[in-house]
């Protein structure tokens, strides 16, 4: 009688692995099913306004349209194989502007990241007394529309209408904020008014997941306030300042609506200034639409090329540091 129950004790736990693995299937289902319900509108989004565009461009910059015979026909859509990346790449007017909005990116970069964080950081600090009404003030004029920020300089920058300009002359300072030297700074001091404070707040809020511990550990030592914010709390919020760098470098190079406005009041600004203008130029204005979305394509290019590049950068120097 002992005899046969060892057998179906050991039958039951053999087969005691059978339902555990097939809850588990059902669960991997179920979570292989929530992520997708999860990922099916970013993946929407991220076909209709990314890739059909991208996809469409590059179609449309292999073609365009030419008349046949001595030019007195009907225009047709030929292919043009690279014929439009070649006008492109050999026009000295995009080359130009392509210079351009690299000083830009030079000028603008370093300034926005550098200001904004050491904003954030005052803030942090506590130095700022009304902190709430400080950050409020400095973000406000994020909420302004681009267009209505570039109105509002392009009216300071004028003489005979800005206030600035004639205080400075009755000082007897004369400045030509639209002049051969000074239109780039005016457009970068427009896109710092109006993106610093947005990129303070990102700061400001990566500053705040700072383990206050390691703060008070750092005045323990020794370490003042400068030194304690530079050694301290710029590290620790590294991964923000790659990311607001980033971002700023990706709209850099979409440069368009300050050089737009300030065209109309500044001979310095042709409609070519920027790459992004001249796309505009080729589209609307010469109605060539091959040679607009061959601009395009390389202008994505670059902003691809140079987004990878600080990427890999960073990545590089994390790895360093970690050593």
């Amino acid at each position: 009688m002992t005899t046969t129950a060892p057998p179906a004790i050991a039958t039951r736990t053999a087969d005691a692995p059978a339902p555990a693995r097939g809850a588990r299937t059902r669960a991997g289902r179920r979570e292989h099913m929530a992520c997708g319900v999860l990922m099916t509108p970013f993946l929407i989004l991220l076909v209709t306004v990314f890739l059909i565009p991208v996809g469409t461009a590059v179609w449309l910059s292999f073609f365009s349209d030419d008349q046949p015979g001595l030019g007195f026909g009907p225009e047709k859509t030929v292919f043009v194989g690279l014929r439009s990346y070649t006008a492109v790449l050999t026009d000295p007017t995009f080359l130009g502007s392509l210079g351009i909005v690299a000083l830009y990116c030079l000028i603008y970069i370093p300034l926005m990241v550098i200001g904004a964080l050491a904003l954030a950081l005052l803030l942090d600090s506590g130095v700022v007394r009304l902190r709430a009404w400080a950050q409020l003030g400095l973000f406000l004029p994020h909420a302004v529309p681009g267009i209505i920020a570039a109105l509002i300089w392009l009216y300071l920058y004028t003489p005979g209408l800005s206030p600035v300009v004639d205080l400075l002359s009755k000082g007897d300072i004369h400045i030509d904020f639209l002049g051969v030297n000074t239109v780039l700074p005016s457009i970068v001091n427009i896109a710092l008014w109006s993106n610093l404070g947005y990129n303070m707040v990102i700061f400001y809020a990566a500053l705040q997941a700072v383990p206050r511990e390691v703060i008070e550990a750092a005045v323990v030592d020794g370490a003042g306030p400068v030194r304690t914010a530079l050694q301290v709390k710029a590290p620790l919020v590294r991964s923000s300042i790659v990311m607001v760098a980033m971002f700023t470098l990706i709209w850099a190079m979409q440069l368009f609506t300050e050089p737009m406005l300030l065209s109309q009041s500044s001979p310095m600004i042709n409609t070519r200034f920027s790459p992004s203008m001249y796309i505009y130029d080729a589209a609307f204005t010469r109605n060539n639409y091959g040679l607009a979305a061959a601009a395009s394509v390389i202008l994505f290019l670059c902003t691809v090329a140079l987004s990878y590049g600080v990427t890999r950068w960073t990545n590089r120097s994390q790895k360093e540091a970690a050593r």
